[in-house]
């Protein structure tokens, strides 16, 4: 990284996986019941081979009787704590697969695929799907379903695992290219940008989420919905919003709407500063969003006079607040920053 102010644009200043493999090649674990949608148990870590014969059915899709007959099976009562909303109308996930604008080259990691909805509705459209799924019996029963629905598939993993912890290597085989699900509300925001910046690979996305967590995902400069999650997720990519979703396609009901959200992904606003550090700027900018940039950066600065020094060098006004502000403009603080602190390094090396 240079030291040249105008290259830096700064001014002089004032678990566990359950799966159907990719190939024939079985892996070790419980077994799956012909036709029956139960698995078997999964520890965390393990791979447990899901295939069953099933009965084929094409594009068959679950709707409302088949999600309650098949939880009433499992013995499985949807957990708020895990924000658990189960889409039971076909229709639905074949609008969401069709507004992902999937390439059927496409790898395709689903977070939370529950009773298997929208897994059905992915699995004939992309060349392979990772499903990540925390409830360890929804994990272990998906792969059953999924053969006694579609038939014998090898383009379906599970892997029991909380996708806020899940890494590149374990989705590596093959590469996840398009996200698509229906992200469990409470942690939405969190988990799409883990995966963003844990696969780079990931190249689009539609998501769906709560109303309100998708008002602010793609939220403008300025607006009363602007905040943190709008502008780190526009570190990543453009982002906009494709549509609303009833409350009624979902078991059981909630309280709000829902919202679609798609998102294509770009090249971060500079390569001169690093992801973590704007990020470490934009939670300190909103963190006091009714200050103005100058009070509200003194500490993430060494003071508010070298926090003005720093927002002029990078030609933002210092009395500007954290909600005006683009991911560009902030990016743009953060490497004058850096700048203002190499150059300081200098000088002390210099002065002994």
């Amino acid at each position: 990284m240079g030291n040249d102010p105008a290259a830096s644009g700064c001014q002089a200043p004032d678990g566990e996986v359950v799966g159907v493999p990719a190939t024939g090649g079985g892996a070790a674990g419980g077994k799956a019941t012909d036709g029956e949608a139960t698995g078997g148990e999964a520890t965390d870590g393990e791979v447990v081979d899901g295939r069953g014969r099933g009965s084929g059915g094409g594009d068959r899709l679950l709707g409302p009787a088949q999600v309650r007959a098949l939880a009433d099976r499992l013995g499985i009562s949807p957990a708020k704590s895990r924000g658990q909303n189960f889409v039971h109308d076909p229709n639905t996930v074949r609008r969401i697969v069709r507004s992902a604008d999937l390439d059927p080259n496409d790898v395709v990691v689903e977070v939370g695929p529950g009773l298997g909805s929208l897994t059905l509705a992915l699995l004939p459209a992309v060349r392979y799907v990772h499903a990540i799924e925390i409830d360890q019996r929804l994990a272990a029963a998906l792969p059953a379903t999924v053969a006694a629905t579609l038939g014998e598939t090898a383009n379906l993993r599970v892997h029991h695992r909380d996708a806020l912890k899940i890494t590149a290597a374990e989705l590596a085989d093959p590469p996840p290219t398009a996200l698509v699900a229906n992200l469990p509300y409470n942690v939405a925001v969190p988990v799409v940008l883990h995966l963003l910046a844990e696969l780079p690979g990931l190249r689009r996305g539609l998501i769906m989420v709560q109303k309100e967590v998708a008002d602010r995902l793609t939220a403008p400069p300025g607006s009363r919905t602007y905040g943190v999650p709008s502008v780190k997720i526009a570190w990543f990519a453009a982002v906009r919003q494709a549509g609303r979703v009833p409350a009624n396609v979902f078991w059981p009901v909630p309280n709000v709407e829902s919202g679609l959200v798609a998102f294509t992904r770009r090249q971060p606003p500079r390569a001169d500063v690093s992801r973590e550090a704007v990020f470490a700027l934009v939670d300190a900018a909103f963190a006091q969003r009714r200050k103005t940039l100058r009070a509200a950066l003194a500490g993430w600065a060494g003071g508010p006079d070298r926090a003005r020094e720093i927002i002029l060098a990078a030609g933002v006004d210092p009395g500007a607040r954290g909600e005006s502000l683009t991911v560009e403009q902030f990016a743009a603080i953060a490497a004058c920053r850096n700048l203002a602190s190499a150059a300081g390094r200098t000088r002390g090396v210099g002065d002994r």
